[in-house]
């Protein structure tokens, strides 16, 4: 039996044939996809990477990413080559229109993922704004997001959620934010020293910046207080709730010390006919 003999040999499955030549090819397209695989991975992209700055949470995704798309490709050519695929789209039509609509929403938590992956919209430990709550990102799947609030609670969230919604990303450009701490002082208060004793606050702090520096406005002359913004900058978002009623207390003792008072609310009522009262 000569080699073109070979590789003629097939085995009859059904209606379904397969020779050694097809299973010889498989396995090529199997080796030729691993190889470009490694190409991708060791030359191409670790090129990309270093010259672009990439982090490695984003270079392992869209490494493990580029690979899923050229398995399947590489499946889908085996496929093909055995005369699978019209097969199994013609005998499965119906069943393939059934599946495609309950999955629908799995399949737009997933592109939204290969979204997220491409543009880095959301990386990993980016701190987030969703729903109402802060989280930071743990994780980013293909279909999922892993997220860890400031309680140490760690919730999934379908991708399309930060892809569709509205999502304050906290970290994605490094850039420091501003925050506000609203105060109202008695209206017999020295309002220039309420300032410098804000700005003292609040520049105490580790977690504040000195530049941009902190500031303060005067807001408004409310109706039982003076109300003052004591603006400051900082990058420590996941914990700057902490970092705020650290300045809070450090205001308070200011304050007291400085016998500053924070009035509560009172009204005055007038009586235009009190005779009646009596």
């Amino acid at each position: 039996m000569d080699f073109k003999e070979l590789l003629s040999l097939s085995i009859n499955i059904g209606n379904f044939k397969l020779t050694v030549s097809h299973l010889l090819m498989a396995i090529l397209i199997l080796l030729a996809a691993k190889l470009v695989i490694w190409t991708m991975k060791r030359i191409l992209l670790d090129r990309y990477f270093s010259t672009r700055k990439v982090d490695p949470g984003r270079q392992i995704a869209l490494k493990q990413f580029l690979s899923y798309i050229i398995w399947v490709l590489a499946v889908f050519a085996i496929m093909e080559l055995f005369n699978i695929s019209s097969m199994i789209w013609a005998s499965s039509a119906a069943l393939l229109v059934g599946i495609g609509l309950g999955l629908q929403d799995t399949f737009k938590d997933i592109i939204s993922g290969i979204i997220i992956l491409v543009e880095g919209t959301v990386e990993v430990d980016d701190v987030l704004e969703v729903d109402g709550f802060v989280a930071r990102v743990v994780k980013i799947g293909l279909r999922t997001s892993k997220l860890e609030t400031r309680d140490q609670v760690s919730i999934l969230i379908p991708n399309s959620s930060l892809v569709v919604n509205k999502v304050t990303n906290w970290t994605h450009d490094d850039q420091p934010a501003r925050f506000k701490i609203a105060i109202g002082v008695a209206y017999r208060s020295d309002v220039t020293l309420v300032q410098k004793l804000l700005l003292e606050a609040a520049n105490e702090h580790e977690k504040v910046l000195k530049e941009p520096a902190a500031n303060v406005n005067f807001v408004n002359f409310g109706e039982s207080s003076v109300d003052f913004d004591l603006l400051f900058f900082s990058t420590d978002f996941f914990h700057i709730e902490k970092v705020k009623s650290d300045i809070r207390f450090n205001i308070e003792r200011r304050f007291r010390e400085n016998d500053i008072e924070i009035p509560f609310p009172q009204r005055d009522v007038w009586v235009r006919n009190p005779e009646a009262f009596k």
